[in-house]
């Protein structure tokens, strides 16, 4: 198998285990302070109802349940027989910690083979009782901590409704990784107001902090959402196909070589997907792959840390 030009998530799950690992997905019901008022209401502009989730949760299944039939569709499709349990829809960790123990350990016990857990949260969503929690999983299975960042900006975070600044982010990935968690970044392009130069900067400083994995999303619009708004009234433009290509390759060059690449495309509901219509395309992968190849390009390549 031909080598990726970047360091993928299932190589890398594959080194540490020796076969596949699949991830499962499951929505535990939780909120979110930029929802609920806590920090605002409305959320993220790009956000919906849903939370970038699956919406099991309210068709009232369990976590135990979404794990069986999740396990049972990738042992199917992919032959895998560990799985990390990926705690995706909105904050995963906004909720006091007897609670959320309760939903780790029996999302870590739901079906045999779970190697581990993958928290999906905001870096305003963690304190020192949190941390212990995580850690004390750390010490006993892998571990990560997935925090949306979006950008590097202040200015493009306000802009987006984000509700928590850069700073805040800095403050909450570095205190996770002090304790032995693995960090996952989170990352948008095409954000509004953005400039190209922008983008890249966010690279250089996810480089800079130390980030041990990225997930670069691109910003498509669903129904339901602020963006929603702005791009009908042309207040928004979508990126190209061509565009979102180039820049995902460019962002890949800027991160350190170690960095785990989680994602490098977006993945909308096709039933809330507004635009852009090439973010269904399922070559935008295989193209980004293909451009780094073509030229010669690789993550790390303009990396100078």
């Amino acid at each position: 198998m031909t080598a990726l030009p970047y360091r993928d998530f299932n190589a890398y799950l594959r080194d540490r285990f020796g076969e596949r690992v699949q991830k499962i997905i499951v929505d535990a019901g939780l909120d979110c302070p930029n929802r609920d008022g806590t920090v605002a209401r409305g959320g993220c502009i790009y956000c919906n109802r849903r939370g970038s989730g699956t919406g099991n949760h309210a068709k009232g299944l369990s976590i135990t349940e979404q794990i069986r039939v999740g396990s049972r569709f990738v042992a199917r499709r992919y032959k895998a027989r560990k799985f990390l349990i990926y705690f995706q829809s909105f904050s995963n960790t906004y909720a006091p910690v007897p609670v959320l123990r309760r939903l780790y350990d029996e999302a870590l016990g739901a079906v045999p083979g779970i190697v581990g857990l993958s928290i999906g949260t905001r870096p305003d969503c963690v304190d020192k009782a949190v941390l212990d929690l995580l850690e004390d999983y750390g010490r006993r299975t892998l571990m990560w901590v997935e925090y949306g960042l979006q950008s590097a900006h202040d200015e493009t975070l306000r802009r987006i409704n984000r509700g928590h600044d850069v700073a805040c982010f800095r403050r909450a990935a570095a205190e996770t990784r002090r304790r032995g968690i693995r960090v996952c970044a989170h990352v948008i392009l095409g954000l509004p107001g953005e400039s190209r130069g922008e983008m890249m900067e966010t690279a250089k400083a996810l480089a800079e902090m130390g980030i041990d994995a990225v997930k670069i999303h691109l910003l498509y619009v669903v129904r339901g959402t602020a963006l929603e708004r702005m791009y009908r009234t042309g207040a928004y433009q979508c990126l190209t196909q061509s565009e979102y290509v180039d820049l995902v390759c460019e962002f890949l060059e800027h991160l350190p070589p170690k960095v785990v690449i989680q994602r490098l495309t977006g993945d909308p509901h096709p039933d809330e997907l507004v635009a852009p219509d090439w973010a269904r395309d399922r070559s935008t992968l295989n193209r980004i792959r293909e451009t780094l190849t073509a030229a010669h390009r690789f993550q790390g390549g303009r990396y100078g840390g």
